[in-house]
């Protein structure tokens, strides 16, 4: 039909009109349905549907938590070592890695739901207050945190505290049914990194490294000058389970064994060019005999010394192949006491070795990675090693074959110690009582021990007897270790013989005096020796 042109005006305002309304009754019903769509702005569409959760979400949430998951799934998918650290947790690393902390100065450990005392550190403000190995914490500031199901965090919220502050615990003694009440003043406590610095023999010395923090290089350097002025001229560097750290406390100690301008790593990223850290001063230990021992535990910093070791052919590298972490890491604090460890480089061996190992497919394969090197049988046997026989080079002074790709391969092979896979040991260890029973027998036997004027001397003299050995499995079925379990205890015996004298050497000299003891039983301490006495 034909429509007089003068009504067209009319016929577009009804069309506009219905539009603008149909699109409005669009929108309302949409939006009654969740149907809302994001619009572009200067929030990001994280905020927006963390935003829509906590306004429209049928439970309540932990809106923070949120937050830190979706930031921490988010780094997780770029590679295993970019991680977020939520403010508690940011503040547990710093004081691990700055090498102190203010607490009350006790390593404990919770078992069947209670806080038990795995040893009082030395000099700090529960030795002072009488608390010792074994004993078991039931309430702090009178609120009980025994069978609660405490959290490792939940206990050291409530111990830690500003220097000088106090904190009330009230505590199970080792051995009696006495509880014991105890006001601590809080102190700052030291964190040491180096376990143990002493002479294995009139030449050899040996220094223990549990992680490379703020204070590495220092302890270490202090531990090297005492041992280069008692006449050391070969040295047992023990690397084993050191997860790493700050790689500048790496290269500094490695300086102290490499000559001239010698490259000890470098690092380089997609943003960041191409960096050598390499030898500048003249070292401590540059000319004497060295061995450096690995593990499956032995990563990142752990891994720069003995690879630019392995490279220059400056030492031996004795043990088994050590974990394969070869990226670098920056830290950004984000503002609210939380922070990103972002990784920014790849670090290479002076040979130019990368010793990453792959992680692009599948990040649960990459961490479960160490449990099947027990299942496959590489920490028992050489000939399971599955290395990367691709990445191939050669060392810098005698052309040896050394491989990237995945981790330090050693050049001497030691298979871990079998003797103690058993539920015995397992038992024993998961209950501290080894720690526990040392400390209680000592307490008891002071007097005896008065005889030994030397560490040395009670390596020589003092032996775990049978009467010993059976007054400890006694105590051990006393407290928790099941039937089932203490039929190994006799196969165990001279591994926990060992350990236990090692404890009780603990208690008159510290560190040195349980790693001394604990080289004499290790099978790897002693082929370093071997190894460098040729």
């Amino acid at each position: 039909m034909n429509i007089n042109k003068a009504f067209y005006p009319f016929i577009f305002a009804v069309i506009l009109a219905s539009g603008i309304f149909l699109g409005y009754k669009i929108q309302n019903r949409n939006a009654a349905k969740g149907k809302t769509f994001y619009q572009s702005s200067d929030n990001s569409k994280l905020d927006y549907i963390l935003r829509l959760i906590e306004a429209k979400y049928v439970d309540t949430v932990d809106q923070q938590k949120l937050y830190d998951d979706a930031i921490a799934k988010m780094l997780e998918n770029l590679d295993p070592h970019s991680v977020y650290l939520p403010p508690m947790e940011m503040k547990h690393e710093a004081e691990i890695m700055e090498g102190n902390f203010e607490g009350i100065g006790i390593e404990f450990s919770i078992l069947k739901d209670t806080i038990q005392v795995v040893t009082p550190i030395s000099g700090g403000p529960s030795e002072q207050a009488g608390i010792s190995a074994g004993d078991k914490i039931i309430k702090i500031n009178d609120t009980t945190v025994a069978g609660v199901k405490i959290t490792n965090e939940m206990v050291m919220k409530r111990l830690k505290g500003p220097k000088d502050s106090k904190v009330k615990v009230t505590m199970l003694k080792s051995g009696t049914k006495k509880l014991v009440s105890y006001t601590i003043k809080r102190d700052k406590i030291p964190l040491y990194s180096v376990d143990a610095g002493f002479m294995i023999d009139n030449q050899t010395g040996y220094i223990k490294i549990n992680r490379f923090s703020k204070t590495t290089y220092q302890e270490f350097y202090e531990k090297l000058e005492v041992l280069t002025k008692k006449g050391m001229q070969r040295l047992v560097l023990d690397l084993r389970q050191n997860p790493g750290g700050f790689m500048e406390q790496a290269t500094a100690i490695a300086d102290e064994f490499l000559d001239g301008n010698k490259t000890i790593v470098y690092t380089e990223g997609r943003t960041m060019p191409r960096t050598y850290d390499k030898a500048r001063t003249a070292g401590l230990f540059e000319t004497g005999k060295l061995a450096v021992l690995i593990d499956e535990g032995s990563a990142s910093a752990s891994e720069i010394i003995s690879g630019a070791v392995q490279d220059w052919d400056r030492g031996v590298i004795i043990g088994r192949r050590s974990f394969g972490k070869g990226l670098v890491q920056q830290e950004y604090e984000i503002g609210d006491g939380s922070s990103v460890r972002l990784t920014i480089a790849k670090y290479f061996t002076p040979t130019g070795r990368s010793i990453q190992r792959p992680y692009e497919e599948n990040v649960a394969d990459y961490y479960g990675d160490i449990n099947k090197r027990y299942k496959d049988g590489e920490v028992f046997n050489k000939d399971s090693i599955k290395q990367e026989k691709k990445e191939v080079f050669k060392t810098l002074i005698k052309g040896r074959t050394v491989y990237g790709g995945g981790g330090i391969t050693p050049d001497i092979y030691m298979p871990l110690d079998t003797s103690m896979l058993n539920s015995f040991v397992s038992e024993v260890y998961g209950l501290s009582l080894l720690q526990e029973f040392a400390y209680n027998y000592y307490a008891g036997n002071k007097a005896a021990f008065t005889k030994y004027t030397s560490a040395e001397q009670f390596k020589t003299s003092f032996t775990i007897d049978n009467a010993l050995y059976a007054q400890f499995i006694k105590y051990c079925s006393e407290h928790g270790v099941s039937k089932e379990a203490s039929v190994h205890a006799e196969k165990s015996k001279v591994f926990l013989s060992n350990k236990l004298k090692a404890f009780l050497a603990k208690q008159l000299w510290k560190s040195d005096g349980f790693y001394s003891i604990i080289a004499q039983d290790d099978k790897m301490v002693q082929r370093a020796v071997l190894e460098l006495k040729k």
